[in-house]
């Protein structure tokens, strides 16, 4: 399996059966359990109910463009910390297809132009950051 390293710009070899003990190590470390049943389905309708009948919320005409039409479940994958001993692995989570995906992208967007919060210790880019000093 070819993949990138964590950090860096390092391209990484591994046996899959070794990548996938790594992910599989990960996910018994911080006890995340496992379903038979996929909820994705159910969780589609709960998503697709509650933006139905938000209307005070959601404009009637953009409703439609708020739904996943073809949803799953968010899928993991693992980065190789090559700079750790034992080089364990960084899980990157996938959830652009998640049902509420679409939803939740837009309730975070109108809530910062609702109520911006102050970025006092965060910069753009280094221009900005010789400005504040």
């Amino acid at each position: 399996m070819l993949m990138t390293a964590d950090k860096g710009n390092s391209t990484v070899i591994l046996p899959t059966l070794q990548y996938n003990m790594k992910i599989q190590k990960f996910i018994d470390k911080n006890n995340y359990q496992t379903s038979t049943v996929n909820p994705t389905k159910t969780f589609q309708n709960q998503v697709r109910r509650t933006i139905n009948h938000s209307t005070a919320l959601i404009a009637q005409n953009s409703k439609w463009n708020l739904i996943n039409l073809n949803p799953s479940a968010p899928t993991i994958k693992g980065l190789t910390k090559l700079h750790k001993p034992d080089q364990p692995t960084r899980p990157i989570v996938n959830g652009r297809n998640a049902p509420a995906y679409k939803i939740s992208k837009f309730f975070t967007l109108n809530t910062q132009h609702i109520s911006p919060l102050p970025y006092s210790f965060n910069v753009k880019n280094a221009t900005e950051l010789n400005h504040e000093w």
